[in-house]
Formats: structure tokens, sequence, C-alpha cells
């Protein structure tokens, strides 16, 4: 068993490398057929939002994907991830996956030039580094979600049930924390199954 990753466009390879380095195996998800393959999580990486979304309407795997996540499959996403399954979006007229009970707001800090890391808490973990680049931050939650990272009174990481975002980007840092949290979060779901 692997974990999937989303590797339509953006920053997928930064995703798989860092689960390597944790000997986790991975796969990457480019075609509909990509999705049979036996997975115990699904990474959906930064990058262009409106892009991947698009590409997965057009390639048809809105639908399974949206239909694994609430089927209970652990999901992961960041940045561009993060509004993909955004239930709702400021400022969007694209296609998503809308399982998350957030509310994202695109592009909230400017463009390329507004990226910045900061040095920030995590709960669970403690201060870790974050890379936010064009990046979104979370406006709102619906009432079971947990709030798990705030920087500048702005919600950069959440998790509700199986899912987790960050508005920020952990595979491009040396930190592997949230990756880690992210693998315990599809073993505890591969141990329910069982």
């Amino acid at each position: 068993m692997s974990i999937g990753i989303l590797a339509l466009q953006g920053a997928f390879f930064e995703h798989q490398q860092m689960l390597e380095r944790l000997k986790v195996k991975t796969h990457l998800i480019r075609k509909p057929n990509d999705l049979n393959i036996p997975m115990i999580g699904l990474i959906i990486p930064g990058g262009e939002s409106s892009a991947i979304g698009k590409l997965l309407m057009d390639l048809g795997m809105l639908e399974p994907i949206r239909a694994m996540i609430n089927d209970g499959l652990p999901v992961f996403g960041t940045c561009a991830g993060l509004i993909l399954l955004a239930k709702d979006v400021t400022n969007n007229g694209f296609f998503s996956l809308k399982t998350m009970a957030i509310t994202a707001k695109r592009n909230a800090y400017g463009r390329q030039l507004g990226s910045f890391t900061r040095v920030c808490d995590f709960k669970g973990i403690g201060e870790i580094p974050m890379v936010f680049i064009r990046a979104p931050y979370i406006e709102s939650v619906g009432e079971n979600v947990e709030v798990l990272a705030v920087v500048d009174d702005k919600i950069v990481a959440a998790k509700e049930n199986n899912q987790l975002a960050t508005a920020f980007h952990p595979e491009l840092s040396d930190n592997s924390e949230i990756h880690e949290l992210f693998v315990s979060m599809c073993e505890d779901h591969q141990k329910s199954k069982s």
C-alpha cells in the first residue's frame, strides 16, 4: 500500500521526496487508472488551483476522488490542495472537490512577491517553518473543523476528520513533522478498517 500524490501540476515531486525520506511508498496519480492502485492516503499538492481543478474535471477524476474522500480516504491538501478541498472559496469560479467545511480565500497574500516564510506554532507539534507562496488562508471553519495553526490572525492549517489542509508548503522545508502527522492519519485509518 502506498500514498497517492496527485501529479497533474504543481509541487508533487517535493511531496514524493519528503515521503521517501520517511520510507513511505508513493505513487503518482496522472490519469484515472492511477486511482485504482490501492492507496492508504492521497496528497493534493500546491500549484495552480484552477488548472488542477479543470484537469481533474477534464480527466473525469473529480467525482471519483470526491467519493474516495467522502468514503474516508485520508487526504492532505497543501496551498492549492487546500483550495480544492474547501467547500467554499471566495473569488472562485472553477471546479473543486468541496469536501472540507472551510471557506478559503485564494491568493490571500498577493502574488509571487507576497511569498514568505515564518516559524510558527502548529497544534500538537510545536514551532515549525511555514513556507507561503501565493498562499490562501482559511476565512472560516465549520463546527467539526479543528484549527491547527494561525499566522497573523489568519487560519493557515486545519483538520476535519480524514482531511488535513495547510495554506503553506511543508514539503518545501526540511521539517517532516506534518507529513509524519498525515502518515499516522493514514495508518490509523487502515487499522480502523481491519
